[in-house]
């Protein structure tokens, strides 16, 4: 028997259906290759049964993704950080044929994911005899918790002390041994501009067996690094008094060492 609905109860509907999805340890080489995310997106939408209308994804400099693949039922979009080896996907649809399923195991395979996650599913434009509804916004009060868009924020509000970032450098160019030496001897003397710290002597280079090892000193910082022997990757920790800008950091290494991307840990330092 069905059941009887209240005199004041309205049917209701959504115009569209909106998923985000976080994923993490990505292969950073896919996530800063714009041509190549591209066709991720696109085979994914294709998986789910949307009917493609066009994709335009753009390469930031030095490096990260951002893209958009408009479907007739909405829009895939993604903004990859490939410094951290994440990617935020919003999928939005607005036809009921659409699997959010099949897309998001698409996506994870294609940018090679080491786990993801759904962190929001919402119905969108919800209508009913009247109309669309409005809902009510959300609302920060004073006891809730903002997260900061700014490692300079994080380390103002949180009074810290130092701050360090350890950056991994993929796929170096190199003819010889003497040009790796050289572009560690460029980065250590350039850095001294990002950080604000004069070098305190010459920056100290020596080959082992493994590679290229190098150390400078700074009034208040010290950093030391190594470039594997056959250039394809270079390991730097940098640690400071005070604050630095730990983007422009890695990229200055990206274009002293000739790399093709980053990753970045940076660290709040109490």
């Amino acid at each position: 028997m069905p059941l009887n609905h209240t005199a004041n109860e309205e049917p209701h509907f959504a115009l569209g259906r909106q998923m985000t999805v976080e994923y993490y340890e990505c292969d950073s080489g896919i996530i800063t290759d714009a041509p190549l995310m591209e066709k991720i997106f696109v085979n994914a939408a294709k998986a789910t049964g949307a009917t493609v209308i066009s994709s335009d994804f753009h390469r930031f400099d030095p490096q990260g993704v951002s893209g958009v693949v408009v479907i007739s039922e909405s829009h895939f979009a993604v903004h990859a950080w490939p410094e951290y080896g994440y990617a935020a996907v919003d999928l939005f649809t607005c036809g009921e044929c659409i699997d959010f399923d099949t897309a998001v195991e698409e996506i994870k395979k294609g940018m090679k994911s080491g786990n993801c996650i759904v962190s929001s599913l919402v119905c969108r434009g919800i209508l009913n005899g009247s109309g669309v509804e409005r809902i009510r916004p959300i609302v920060e009060d004073n006891d809730s918790h903002a997260f900061q868009l700014s490692w300079q924020t994080r380390f103002n509000e949180t009074r810290a002390r130092a701050f360090s970032n350890s950056i991994d450098l993929y796929g170096c160019r190199f003819e010889s041994g003497d040009e790796m030496r050289s572009a560690a001897e460029k980065y250590c003397a350039e850095l001294a501009g990002v950080i604000g710290k004069p070098c305190l002597d010459s920056c100290a280079v020596a080959d082992n067996s493994d590679g290229v090892d190098f150390i400078q000193r700074y009034a208040g910082a010290i950093l030391m690094g190594n470039v594997k022997n056959d250039g394809s990757i270079a390991c730097i920790d940098l640690r400071t008094d005070g604050f630095f800008n730990p983007h422009a950091a890695a990229e200055l290494a990206m274009r002293c060492f000739n790399s093709q991307y980053y990753r970045m840990q940076p660290n709040v330092r109490q």
